[in-house]
């Protein structure tokens, strides 16, 4: 009786032993990803100041307005994403690196300069320096919207068209955001009937 029992219990201490292995190993392996995921996405965001317009011209509405920081690592590339508002930008320290859903050419500014995102078109901004770059953006957008829409699984898209330099010579065939046109004529009425605020210069 005492053998039978005494190898009940080894075979016992071996379940237990591999189920603890086998536990481990998951909590290893999602703590590399964990790990993993923070290195991806490394860029921080420091909120500054957040303050509400009633009556925006922007908007015919309310608007919620945000100032914060961002600060992008060496070697790290932001998400595909548009902002549903206004965005002005000015570049604190490093080389902020920008590239249009579109293609062409990336743009590149240091400190000192500054841009402005107003239609929101696809972009991402990359660090392809050495040293951390820093932004302090100024988000206008209506009120309940958030300051920054990532596209989906991070894919690449293109658009809106800008013009109608954009929607000639086949180049309508380009745009998948907001959407796709079946022909340049349809390109250029996007153009020309898209809702755009125009801010009165005193």
């Amino acid at each position: 009786m005492s053998i039978t029992f005494e190898g009940e219990q080894t075979m016992r201490n071996r379940r237990i032993s591999k189920c603890l292995k086998t536990k481990v190993g998951v909590a290893v392996a999602l703590g590399s990803l964990g790990l993993f995921a923070v290195a991806a996405y490394a860029a921080t965001t420091v909120i500054l100041a957040i303050g509400t317009i009633p009556e925006s011209k922007f908007f015919n509405g309310p608007a919620t307005v945000t100032v914060r920081t961002l600060t992008i690592t060496p070697g790290e590339t932001l998400q595909w994403h548009y902002h549903p508002g206004y965005a002005f930008n000015v570049v604190k320290s490093g080389t902020l690196t920008v590239e249009d859903g579109c293609g062409g050419e990336e743009e590149s500014l240091t400190a000192g300069q500054a841009f402005e995102e107003v239609d929101g078109r696809v972009h991402r901004a990359k660090n392809i320096g050495t040293e951390d770059v820093v932004v302090y953006n100024t988000f206008v957008v209506p009120q309940g919207d958030p300051t920054t829409n990532n596209i989906p699984n991070n894919e690449r898209k293109c658009g809106p068209p800008e013009s109608f330099d954009e929607c000639s010579h086949g180049g309508w065939m380009n745009f998948n955001h907001p959407e796709t046109f079946r022909n340049q004529g349809e390109c250029y009425r996007f153009v020309l009937f898209r809702p755009r605020t125009l801010v009165t210069v005193p």
